[in-house]
């Protein structure tokens, strides 16, 4: 959810020592996971927050030693134009599609822990995929599979 590896682990030591102090209000007919995920989730959503009232924060670069640099740089503008697209999405259908397809969860464990029926969490995650689908379609091709891309909109 936060996209930088350092804000993910700040996330989860703090995460962990709100679970550890809030032990006693856990209530045993969710699942602890849940709970868990619940505080998770909203701890990463303040760490959001923060990180945008810093007016020095730069997104970090990363190098992965295994493709060249041609695969990097194209699997990195797929990663960033995926972003883009899901931050366009409301937070209606980019919680779902964080909690199902980064976190995954299932489906009664999202609309516990979004207390809404199953069927909704169903019918967002479709939804929402068609949306994010056509939030990515119009960033326009990636430089790799330009052509290909290009073919398919003809």
């Amino acid at each position: 959810m936060l996209r930088d590896e350092q804000d993910a682990r700040d996330a989860a030591q703090d995460t962990m020592v709100k679970v550890l102090r809030n032990l006693g209000r856990y209530n045993d007919r969710w699942r602890f996971s849940t709970w868990v995920i619940g505080i998770a989730r909203n701890t990463c959503i303040d760490e959001f927050r923060k990180r945008r009232r810093r007016s020095d924060y730069e997104a970090p670069e990363t190098a992965d030693p295994g493709p060249g640099p041609d695969q990097l740089a194209a699997r990195n503008q797929r990663a960033d134009m995926l972003h883009s697209a899901l931050d366009t999405l409301s937070p209606l259908y980019r919680d779902v599609l964080v909690l199902y397809h980064f976190e995954h969860l299932k489906y009664q464990e999202i609309a516990d822990l979004l207390e809404i029926p199953i069927g909704t969490v169903m019918n967002r995650i479709f939804r929402a995929r068609k949306k994010l689908r056509d939030a990515y379609d119009a960033l326009g091709p990636v430089a790799e599979d330009a052509p290909a891309r290009q073919e398919q909109h003809a």
